[in-house]
This record gives C-alpha cells, structure tokens and sequence, in this order.
C-alpha cells in the first residue's frame, strides 16, 4: 500500500488571498480593475488557478447568487489543484500549512488573517470525502482548518484516517473533537462544568418540535449568522415559525435572557490559543438575536466605547471573571485553537453559546470608528503565529 503522505515536487499556486481582498472589499474600494485582471488571468489555454481561487473569493464576498457560483468556481479550480499559497510580508517567516475543504468564508478556521502582521507563508491545502492521500508541499507546521458542519463530518473522518501515520506537527489534530462541535453535543457534554450555563439543545425533526415549559429558541440544523433563528413563546408563534422556515431538523434550546443592567444583550467572541483566552469582538443590542453586524456598532458610539471598554479591561475583567470557565472548555476539548460565542449570565457563569474552530476572525474595522480594535486583534494574531512557531519548533 503507498503512504498516505508524501513531499509533493508540485509547487502551491499563488494567489492574493481572502484576507488581501476581503479587506479592500470591506473598506469599499472598487474592485472591478482586479477583477478584470484575475478574469484575463483566468481564461488562458493555460489557466492560472491562483487567479480563479481569488476569482471565486471576489465572488463570494458579493454574496446571493454569485457566492454559489463562487463556491463551485472554488470546488472547479481545488479539484485540479489541491494546494494554493499566500504570501504574508516578505514570505521568509514559517510555513504554514492549513487543511481545509472547498467552502464559503465560515467552513475553515480564518487561518489568513490570523497570519497577518507576519511574514508567514500559508499553504492551503484543499481535503475532500474522496481525498485518497495527502501529497502534502514542504511546511513547518499544519493545521487541521476544517470546521464543523454536516457537510465537512465525511471530510473531517477522512482527514483523521489521512493524518493517522503524519508524524510532523498538526494544531488542531483531533478531527474528531472538531466533528463533535455540534450545538448539541457541546451543550450536552458542558452542562455539568458549574462555571459554565450551556442550554441544553436538542436537535430534532420538524414533526417532533413541541413547546417546553418557557420561551424557546429554534434554529436550522446548518444555518448561520441568525438565519432563520426564531424565539418562540407559544404555539402560535411556533406554528408561524415552522411556516416560515420548511426545514427538516431544527436545534431547539431554552432561552437564557441575558440582558444587562443597562438593558441591553452584550455577546462577546473570545478565542482560545493554547488554552489561554484572546478578546475578538463584543457586540451590544436592544435584541436578543445579536451579530455584530445587525448591532450597528459603527453607528453606536456608545457601544464603541463600551467594547474599547471591554477590550482593553479584557484580561483583568472579563478573562479573570471567567479563568474556570475558559480553563473548563480547554481541558474538555484540549484544541490549540478554539472560538467561543458567549455572554455573561445573570447568575455569573459563563452563557456559552457555540464552540467553533471557524468562526469568523478578523481586523478590517475601520480603524477611525473602531481604533481600540487594531492593538487587540494584533495581540491574537501574534498568540496564534507564536503557538504555530512553538509547534514547528516542537517538530
């Protein structure tokens, strides 16, 4: 039988990245002349496939109908060509190479932007279900990137038998702590930690949803970003929800009212790198279903000030309050890197709502409306490229 991982002679393709993009995106500059350039790149007798990954990033950034094109433009140019490079500063820092699978911006861990600020090279290296064996390019150090969902559960089972005889350093290794990230399966293995209210979720078919004894949040199994997220305190209200939403499978949990003194919902992302936590955003609403996004802190000069608040108290504050809580979630699924959305609850646990490998992460906030961001986010991306360069050392 061959080995399952071999040195590659194949060099990556280059491409600019979806850090490099995606932050020209949100700072709204147009990027029709980019485009012009990366479609000419494209559409040679010999494509440049670094070109068409970038290509498929524009396009899922636009959202709707181009990000599904987008997305099989990815899954096109990732089954000619596995593996694809970024290029952070001048390229000549650590090599980093990160498993993912063909996806949208949350199916991997943001392994791009943890790197920025470096001079790092990343290697994307694409795994499917079918992937018969790893023709890994040289690096110093691999993360297994992939995140949970129920479309990556066959490709994470894969890539635990693909990684079973690696012998160099993987962060991240255990694909199956990562398969287990579901809302139901965290909720059900934190309920006993006393620093920690995890509602206990259940996931369940359409036909089999029943009101409790109080107010319940339902969701679609998959969906993200609120979509399709109802708070039902009724029959009625259930009744109007399962109209609206025809899914199969929900997950359905007690709801926690978590709102502060000042009335309003604050819930925090807070990253774990190395089992030590690093603030990522705190969004504050009138609303309970809160993003960061339909928060509007640009527009909140007063929420600003309460996550500069935040932030800068964050290890002294926040973390402190909460050491047993983040410790709990490091010793129960031991990962390198972990995100967690969370609040505070109003009988002081820690109100974990999801455990995640791939949540969103990033510095492209205007740095005028948000200039307390910028030295926080530096902090987290630094933990994480001196976590990956105690690794390859490890190696």
């Amino acid at each position: 039988m061959p080995a399952l991982i071999d040195l590659c002679p194949q060099p990556p393709s280059a491409c600019l990245g979806p850090s490099h993009i995606l932050h020209r995106a949100y700072a709204g500059q147009d990027l029709t002349p980019l485009t012009a350039s990366l479609i000419a790149r494209a559409l040679t007798a010999n494509p440049d496939l670094g070109a068409v990954m970038d290509l498929a990033t524009i396009l899922m950034a636009k959202g709707g109908a181009l990000a599904e094109e987008g997305r099989r433009m990815l899954q096109q140019a990732t089954a000619v060509q596995p593996n694809y490079q970024i290029t952070h500063g001048n390229g000549r820092g650590l090599r980093v190479l990160a498993l993912v699978t063909a996806g949208d911006f949350m199916a991997n861990t943001p392994v791009d932007f943890l790197l920025n600020g470096s001079d790092c090279t990343l290697i994307l290296y694409h795994v499917t279900a079918e992937t018969q064996r790893l023709d890994l390019p040289p690096h110093d150090v691999a993360l297994l990137a992939i995140g949970q969902s129920d479309q990556n559960a066959p490709v994470l089972a894969q890539t635990a038998r693909l990684l079973a005889t690696h012998p160099g350093p993987v962060l991240n290794r255990n694909a199956g702590v990562i398969a287990r990230l579901t809302r139901d399966q965290v909720s059900q293995v934190l309920t006993e930690e006393p620093s920690i209210l995890a509602p206990l979720t259940r996931r369940l078919r359409r036909g089999a949803l029943r009101m409790g004894s109080g107010p319940m949040i339902l969701r679609p199994v998959s969906s993200h970003a609120g979509q399709g997220l109802g708070l039902v305190r009724n029959w009625a209200e259930l009744a109007a929800w399962q109209t609206a939403h025809r899914v199969d499978e929900v997950f359905a949990a007690p709801f926690v009212d978590y709102r502060g003194a000042d009335g309003l919902y604050a819930k925090q992302r807070v990253v774990l790198i190395g089992g030590r936590p690093y603030a990522s955003h705190m969004a504050l609403s009138d609303h309970w279903m809160v993003h960061y996004l339909n928060a509007d802190m640009a527009a909140r000069p007063l929420r600003r000030a309460a996550e500069a608040a935040w932030m800068a108290g964050f290890e002294t504050g926040f973390a402190r309050r909460h050491a047993r809580a983040f410790a709990a979630l490091n010793r129960v699924f031991g990962l390198d890197y972990l995100g967690i959305d969370c609040a505070e609850a109003p009988d002081g646990r820690l109100l974990v709502f999801e455990v995640d490998t791939a949540m969103i992460v990033h510095d492209m906030d205007d740095p005028d409306l948000f200039p307390y961001k910028q030295p926080a986010m530096r902090r987290l991306f630094r933990a994480f490229q001196d976590l990956a360069t105690r690794a390859s050392g490890a190696a």
